[in-house]
């Protein structure tokens, strides 16, 4: 059995340390240079609106013949769009979800502000910053044009905000802005309709600012995503490294946070886009995305702009896949965050209870469920620790001799027996799906954000008891607690489990190689949540509760009575027995014919 134990606890290092680093990455057209998008294309943060009042202050206000030439020459037919007294006029929308603002030079949405949650350090929780986005709508018409250098004249109903710029034909470019109440979407429209477009395209770009404590983690799970409706399908350009694609036909394009997303979602949809993305190396922001998207309809682009929590159940509501914006896992991890744990989960969170308190009992409830396995797979280290003693006596009869002919003796035991060497290690593999699951679960569950519990401030990142003077590598630079707890309670199980299950005695080294498991364990989930840390440490703590409950019920005495019983009347051999039996006879019958070449 210890051999089982040491497969599972490998299984689960393995995964999870995968997990942590690693994810399959999409297709990338990096390298192809005719789909290749230049790294500065998303550098091109628009900063000309300081340059655009430059060029209008330098122009002397008496002079009106030159203002005129020189506003003709570089705005063409909107020249009238610009002029010498404009003034730049704000215009606030807002609800009981979000508070934006926005700029009648260039028709900019210079603030999105998600009213009901604060970042790390208690401050408004903003996702669009005049400093850090910025967008722009391109029409070809007798020439280029872009929005960005144009003063629009607005006027506001209610949360609804209408914005022109007029044209020398006498119609107008419009943008208009609605927001609806109890809503996180923006409606936004642009209107060029009878100005001779022929072309257009919407471009954005975004630098995502930091909104939570551990910044490490807030950059592994920020990206840009985006969802092409007919195909169903949700992808991502890369998180880790910097990364370009071009696509068509796509439903949505999301800059996503860890906790948070900016989702542009098209009328009908984008026919062509190239999407883009860089890491940043800052204090104050993850990555550097952009997006430059033609319109289906070159005189009007229509948009609903999401300014969302990723949180399950609202982005299930919105639809179009949008809840794939938060990791849950993929196959069957996937499935069961979304068909079990979010449903316990929110189950338990309409009682209003803590979350410490809601994690405690879903660690009850799912350690409830699986109990059968738990029990199966004890009675089996039960069986094997009776049959120690006979097991090795056959290790010593064959110690000298074919090693297969000591298989096929202890596969024989077993059958007659009726016992399954590989009993205890199944249903502890069952449960592998569920403890991924979790893994993936927790540190995405924006529900655990600011949450506190005993002495973790915020339930959603590290609960640091000890802030280090410097930084150990692979651990971090902060003790966190929970994870002590986690890997102590884990040490002290791998003890005990030693002490109940029989021991291997030609490779007595396997027993230590357990204990390194948890070691890895510490350093990995020492940056994690601590709700993850704290939930894995009840389970540890329900499980001692579990074995030594079995462990008063069950007596080995009876055991191996049964066992000596079972002898008299073997059972029928499985399949699995018979086919371990023949792999060994092969592998005799090769070695016999090895032996007679030589």
């Amino acid at each position: 059995m210890d051999l089982n134990t040491i497969i599972g606890f490998a299984l689960i290092g393995v995964i999870l340390v995968w997990f942590s680093y690693t994810r399959p990455e999409p297709e990338s057209l990096g390298n192809n240079p005719e789909t290749e998008i230049a790294a500065d294309s998303v550098n091109s943060m628009v900063n000309s609106e300081a340059e655009s009042f430059e060029e209008l202050e330098s122009i002397d206000s008496d002079d009106s013949t030159l203002f005129t030439q020189k506003n003709i020459q570089k705005y063409g037919l909107f020249n009238s769009a610009v002029q010498i007294e404009a003034k730049e006029d704000l215009f606030t929308l807002e609800n009981s979800k979000v508070r934006l603002i926005i700029s009648s030079y260039g028709g900019q949405l210079i603030k999105a502000e998600v009213k009901e949650y604060q970042t790390y350090d208690s401050l408004p929780l903003e996702l669009i910053k005049l400093a850090n986005s910025q967008w722009s709508y391109e029409m070809q018409a007798e020439r280029l044009y872009s929005t960005k250098n144009l003063f629009f004249v607005g006027e506001k109903i209610g949360n609804k905000l209408s914005l022109s710029a007029p044209h020398s034909s006498g119609k107008s470019l419009k943008i208009l802005y609605s927001l609806e109440e109890d809503s996180y979407a923006l409606h936004f429209e642009v209107k060029a309709e009878g100005l001779g477009v022929t072309q257009s395209g919407f471009q954005w770009d975004m630098d995502a600012l930091r909104q939570e404590l551990n910044i490490e983690a807030e950059n592994q799970q920020t990206g840009l995503y985006f969802a092409n409706e007919e195909k169903n399908k949700v992808d991502n350009l890369s998180l880790t490294s910097q990364d370009s694609e071009l696509h068509e036909d796509l439903k949505w394009i999301a800059f996503k946070q860890q906790f948070f997303s900016s989702v542009l979602v098209a009328k009908d949809k984008f026919s062509k886009v190239e999407l883009a993305s860089i890491p940043l190396e800052s204090e104050s922001s993850t990555k550097r995305m952009g997006a430059r998207m033609s319109s289906s309809d070159g005189e009007n682009f229509v948009v609903d702009w999401y300014f969302v929590p990723n949180k399950y159940n609202t982005l299930k509501e919105y639809g179009y896949n949008m809840d794939e914006l938060i990791p849950m896992g993929w196959g069957i991890f996937g499935w069961i965050n979304r068909g079990v744990v979010v449903n316990i989960f929110k189950w338990l969170e309409s009682y209003g209870m803590n979350y410490g308190i809601i994690i405690l009992i879903m660690a009850f409830l799912i350690k409830l469920v699986l109990f059968p396995l738990t029990y199966k797979s004890y009675l089996s280290m039960a069986k094997m620790r009776v049959l120690k003693p006979e097991m090795d006596e056959l290790n010593e009869k064959f110690k000298d001799k074919d090693a297969v002919k000591k298989q096929q003796a202890l596969m024989e035991l077993y059958r007659k027996a009726g016992v399954n060497p590989l009993g205890g290690c199944v249903p502890v593999l069952l449960q592998f799906p569920i403890l991924i699951a979790l893994f993936r679960f927790f540190p995405s569950s924006i529900e655990l954000r600011q949450e506190g519990f005993l002495w973790a401030n915020d339930l959603s990142t590290y609960d640091s008891i000890y802030n280090l003077p410097f930084t150990i590598p692979f651990y971090g630079d902060h003790v966190s607690l929970f994870t002590l707890l986690m890997t102590l309670s884990t040490l002290l199980y791998t003890y005990f489990n030693n002490q109940m299950t029989p021991q291997n005695n030609q490779f007595p080294q396997l027993k230590y190689m357990m204990y390194l498991m948890p070691v890895v364990f510490l350093g990995v989930f020492n940056n994690y949540a601590s709700g993850l840390s704290y939930y894995y440490f009840i389970a540890n703590m329900l499980t001692f509760g579990q074995q030594f409950g079995i462990r008063y019920f069950v007596n080995d005495e009876a055991i191996h009575a049964k066992l000596q019983e079972n002898k008299k009347n073997p059972k029928k051999q499985s399949k699995f027995q018979k086919r371990l039996e023949e792999i060994a006879q092969n592998q005799q019958e090769s070695a016999n014919r090895k032996t007679r070449r030589q």
